[in-house]
């Protein structure tokens, strides 16, 4: 589940990046990755919530186009359901989630 919230004082918006428990199974860390910190598997990770999903908020520009998964720490790449689109990856046979803002 993806929550937008556009800032009034700034040309960004407050993304919440939410993944279901039921898609992580037994793992216990997931991470954030995309084109807006280069695809780098470490530098954002999901927080659990109480509720057992997992969840990330980023600050990202107005009027860009980002491309995003999760990846778990058994290396297992997820889309959100959620995305505003899908495209194909460079690297890969995979889809990446695509988030337009």
């Amino acid at each position: 589940m993806i929550e937008k919230t556009y800032l009034k004082t700034k040309p960004e918006c407050k993304v919440k990046f939410v993944l279901p428990a039921e898609q992580i199974c037994d793992d216990k860390s997931v991470f954030l990755v995309g084109d807006f910190n280069e695809w780098d598997t470490s530098s954002h990770p999901m927080r659990k919530q109480k509720s057992g999903v997992f969840a990330a908020t980023l600050n990202l520009k107005v009027g860009q186009t980002y491309q995003f998964r999760y990846v778990t720490e058994s290396q297992r790449w997820l889309n959100d359901d959620s995305a505003d689109g899908y495209s194909n990856s460079p690297v890969s046979p995979d889809q990446n989630s695509v988030l337009s803002l």
